[in-house]
């Protein structure tokens, strides 16, 4: 039997791209709350990226991988959208 390993993707905003190979990514959800409102939660991810490709402001998949530093445990799979400049 082969086993499928499930690897988790989200879907952000490329905030920061200040650091060699490395990218800051907002991800946003939204909860409902207990008395009823739509409440926006967000979380930065540091995320690694080897040709520095990505710009801020661009939409990326980001996946789950092998922790590669300290903060970084994530690496982008696909730029979904590119930033207007």
């Amino acid at each position: 039997m082969s086993e499928n390993k499930l690897t988790r993707t989200l879907i952000g905003k490329a905030i920061s791209t200040k650091m060699d190979k490395t990218v800051t990514v907002l991800v946003e959800r939204k909860v409902k709350h207990t008395i009823g409102k739509i409440v926006v939660k967000s979380k930065k991810y540091h995320v690694h990226d080897e040709n520095n490709d990505v710009r801020e402001g661009d939409i990326v998949e980001i996946s789950e991988t092998r922790p590669i530093s300290r903060t970084k445990s994530w690496t982008v799979s696909k730029i979904v959208e590119r930033a207007e400049i």
